[in-house]
């Protein structure tokens, strides 16, 4: 009998102190999720243009098409990896797109830096049809445009932990004419 009650006791205290465990490891890993490992907004940076090439056709239909070479730089601040899928940016002028920029699949490193490179395709002869464009152009003045991707994709933390993230960032673009100057104010948004 004496035995059976040590055996009971000592069952109950392994069950109480696992217990007690599993709630101090249940409290420091949410405490950690809402404070270290809190999703933080990437840093977007985009590097200047390169002029890849201008195609122009007249006949049958008048297009113009410019091609530019660019590189965003992306900062994750976060403890855990993104691998996004293929996507596209869009740039529009006036709720009109005029520009598309094709992103290949890839991976950002947890805590780095990372250059996503690709080439946005103008159809500038969009651009040239709308008398907003024009008139604002000719009076140099400046000219906003906005641009908007969405990546899907996984977060990867520690290898272990995967979770299904999108990243949204919109950019508002103003090209001052005058000054020959571009500047641009980007906001992000992750949700898991």
């Amino acid at each position: 009998m004496g035995s059976s009650k040590r055996f009971c006791c000592g069952l109950k205290i392994c069950v109480l102190v696992t217990f007690v465990l599993l709630v101090i490891i249940s409290v420091v890993l949410v405490t950690l999720y809402f404070t270290v490992f809190k999703p933080k907004e990437p840093k977007i940076n985009p590097q200047p243009v390169i002029l890849e090439s201008i195609r122009w056709i007249i006949f049958p239909i008048q297009t113009l098409n410019i091609t530019l070479g660019m590189v965003i730089t992306v900062e994750n601040r976060n403890y855990g990896s993104f691998k996004y899928q293929e996507s596209t940016a869009y740039v529009s002028y006036r709720g009109d797109v005029v520009a598309e920029a094709p992103i290949e699949a890839d991976t950002i490193p947890a805590r780095g830096k990372h250059n996503i490179s690709t080439t946005l395709t103008m159809f500038a002869d969009k651009l040239l049809s709308d008398d907003n464009f024009k008139r604002e152009l000719l009076q140099g003045s400046i000219l906003n445009f906005t641009s908007a991707t969405t990546l899907h994709g996984k977060v990867i933390l520690f290898k272990l932990i995967k979770a299904k993230a999108t990243s949204s960032s919109t950019c508002d673009i103003s090209i001052f004419v005058q000054e020959q100057q571009a500047e641009s104010i980007c906001k992000s948004k992750v949700s898991l």
